[in-house]
């Protein structure tokens, strides 16, 4: 067997599951919870409500939960439950996660029957990182009063296309016309109504590429736009940045604290993120998209400066990708708005998944294909589509690499910290010696960037698209 066997130093399955084990008469073994176990033998436990009660719906880890298949089912229209309500839930018992026990809940239950095909099962045990190992006879035991069906949707049979650019704008458009047809949108036309790209961030575009700009060019053009003026001086008076004494003007934030190439970026990611709203809609645990981007951003800022100075890429436009590496979340919102609330509530009943699997499997494309073409189509510079489009693949070693590969692990060491969403991935050693850089140095950087959070969240409170 490949599980590893609990030593005494790890902490164990919280004494409440244990004794609700015992007094079902479900024998378990504990085991230390690590990415080699097989996915279809994981659990996956979610608790969905509607106006009729609560159910517990349990399915291997291996499946994405459909909730039209579940309503189909069920005649019901489910979805997760609030979060302050599972946790109350879960505050009730001490524990730190759901386990797929449904006697826990007293709530019906249902369950995917492929999981009665492994021959032992592992399901949370409330404890982070502790598992419980039932075999078979076991688990049927524990779903005595559970109804089985079929409802989830195999991992393996759906393709995000992560490495194929070059079919982007074909699945794009299949996908847009595929509603159309399905008429989700009544007035969607037949090409993509992407609104144009606002006049300052137009200007800045062409400061970014004139070797000659100068800082009085930058101050110009955002002394023009009365928003981002007053947004690029808060940022500069921010504590984050402790500059001595008072900014008065843009200028002064340019050359006293911020510097003409983070101002330029800065201005450039704002300019883009006020085009596209924020949707009302979002799933429920996400991390805010301006706060995600920040951190991004700020931590991806950190590890350009720790890559050997001979291979760093342009610190100012890494910034820029970290800023917009979610770009492509705004535009699903804002194409297929009857399907984004759709998209939300499937992320929070799959939290096992990366949102490219779920957004496959409605839409038939990733946020990262479209964000990206949305890039080629405002003529970014393409050192930014690519970071866009790649940053979800750690083997990327194409043109532009280090762009993508710092968008990969920046969110993958904020992951780890709780910050996004999603599983929890591994960063692989090849990913951080083609960047450069050691273990230790990755987590020192995002170590460093969060001591800073409450200042950081501060910051990104300050980007208010309108919505």
């Amino acid at each position: 067997m490949t599980e590893v066997a609990l030593d005494n130093a790890t902490p164990h399955a919280p004494s409440v599951i244990r004794l609700l084990l015992d007094k079902l008469g479900v024998a378990y073994r504990e085991v230390v919870e690590h990415p080699q176990l097989p996915a279809a033998a994981r659990v996956q436990a979610v608790l969905l409500d509607d106006e009729v009660g609560a159910l517990m719906v349990l399915f291997p880890q291996s499946q994405l939960l459909d909730l039209n298949r579940l309503a189909e089912l069920t005649g019901r229209q489910l979805t997760a439950v609030s979060v302050p309500r599972l946790k109350q839930m879960l505050d009730k018992h001490q524990l730190k996660a759901l386990p797929g026990i449904p006697a826990l809940t007293s709530s019906p239950c249902q369950y995917e029957k492929s999981l009665l095909d492994a021959d032992s099962v592992f399901i949370q045990s409330g404890e982070a990182g502790v598992l419980l190992e039932i075999e078979r006879a076991h688990f049927k035991r524990m779903l005595v009063k559970a109804s089985a069906s079929s409802f989830g949707q195999d991992v393996e049979a759906i393709s995000p296309n992560l490495d194929r650019p070059h079919d982007d704008t074909r699945e794009i458009s299949q996908a847009v016309q595929a509603f159309t047809a399905r008429r989700i949108q009544k007035r969607l036309e037949e090409t993509i109504e992407i609104p144009p790209l606002a006049d300052t961030a137009q200007k800045i575009i062409k400061l970014r590429v004139d070797p000659n700009a100068s800082i009085d060019d930058i101050t110009g053009v955002v002394e023009t736009d009365p928003a981002l003026a007053a947004q690029v001086v808060s940022w500069a008076a921010s504590p984050y940045y402790a500059s001595p004494g008072k900014i008065r003007s843009v200028e002064d934030a340019i050359v006293r604290v911020l510097g003409f190439d983070l101002v330029i970026n800065l201005a450039l990611g704002l300019a883009l993120g006020k085009t596209l709203s924020l949707p009302k809609d979002h799933p429920q645990q996400a991390t805010p998209y301006w706060q995600q981007s920040i951190y991004t951003a700020a931590v991806i800022e950190g590890l350009t400066r720790a890559m050997p100075r001979a291979e760093r890429p342009e610190a100012g436009l890494t910034y820029l990708a970290g800023l917009l590496h979610n770009f492509g979340y705004l535009l699903l919102a804002h194409v297929f708005p009857p399907h984004f609330s759709l998209i939300c509530r499937h992320l929070e009943v799959n939290p096992h998944l990366c949102h490219t699997y779920v957004e496959q499997h409605l839409l038939g494309i990733s946020r990262e294909q479209i964000g990206a073409w949305l890039m080629k189509l405002w003529d970014m510079p393409e050192e930014l589509s690519t970071a866009l489009r790649f940053q979800h693949d750690p083997a990327y070693d194409g043109e532009y690499a280090p762009f993508p590969n710092l968008v990969c692990l920046a969110t993958r060491l904020l992951r780890s910290r709780g910050i996004g969403s999603g599983p929890q991935q591994e960063i692989p050693d090849e990913l951080l010696e083609r960047l450069g850089m050691t273990r230790d140095k990755a987590e020192e950087v995002v170590n460093k960037v969060l001591e800073a959070e409450s200042l950081l969240r501060e910051l990104a409170s300050q980007f208010h698209a309108p919505h």
